[in-house]
């Protein structure tokens, strides 16, 4: 017989991930999931960070060695943060920046498998303890077919997120100020939902981690509990 739930965890089990982003509000966010005892599934991308650098450069090495000894689950989100456009010819992605004078690539097996496995290896390199699960997530959750088919022969599967689990950090405040984006959250999420937000979005004017604690006490004081993603993804 299946074990009955424990009580705070009466409303279900939520699936908290976060992707790199831009790091403004890392620090925060960190610290307020350490407050409220949460993990969550981390996936790494190389991407520009709001000090001019670059997200997993040497600089950020004890932020990331902290979240894996804390317990944080890790997984790809691809090097360096390009997004799949489309499928060239059998066994190639097209791999295309949005960033200007990066311009674009068509990648086969081993060039989108390595794309993929970086991130992970600079990882293991400043805390070979962390838990990295074999999950992946593209850049705006864009795949193709032949990226899920290239992926999975290097031993990961695609994460998406829920419908009602976009959180919407991304999106411009002035429209979607974070009260509003609060009360959504706390009002739609249901058990099993996999959560997705950044470590700081740099266009958005209102950052969206002055609300996070907010938003993860308000979740919690409805009866949810938060659990790392399982090895297999969350369909």
């Amino acid at each position: 017989m299946a074990a009955p739930a424990l009580p705070q965890c009466r409303a279900g089990t939520l699936y908290l991930t976060i992707d790199t982003g831009w790091g403004r509000e890392a620090e925060a966010i960190a610290a307020a999931m350490q407050r409220r005892e949460i993990r969550a599934t981390l996936f790494l991308a190389n991407e520009p960070d709001f000090r001019g650098g670059q997200t997993l450069a040497p600089g950020w090495a004890d932020f990331w060695r902290a979240r894996a000894a804390e317990g944080h689950a890790f997984g790809s989100h691809t090097w360096r943060h390009w997004y799949l456009a489309a499928d060239p010819g059998p066994g190639q992605v097209r791999y295309v920046s949005r960033r200007r004078g990066e311009g674009a690539e068509t990648l086969d097996g081993p060039g989108f498998c390595a794309e993929l496995q970086k991130p992970i290896e600079a990882l293991r390199a400043i805390a070979p303890e962390a838990k990295v699960l074999p999950l992946w997530r593209a850049p705006g959750g864009r795949t193709t077919p032949n990226a899920l088919k290239l992926a999975a022969a290097c031993g990961l599967r695609h994460q998406g997120w829920s419908a009602r689990g976009f959180l919407g950090d991304e999106l411009d405040s002035a429209k979607y100020p974070n009260k509003a984006l609060l009360a959504q959250a706390l009002s739609r999420t249901r058990d099993g939902e996999v959560l997705l937000m950044h470590w700081g979005v740099r266009s958005r004017r209102e950052p969206f981690g002055l609300i996070f604690e907010d938003l993860i006490e308000g979740l919690q004081a409805r009866g949810f509990c938060f659990a790392t993603l399982p090895a297999s993804g969350v369909a």
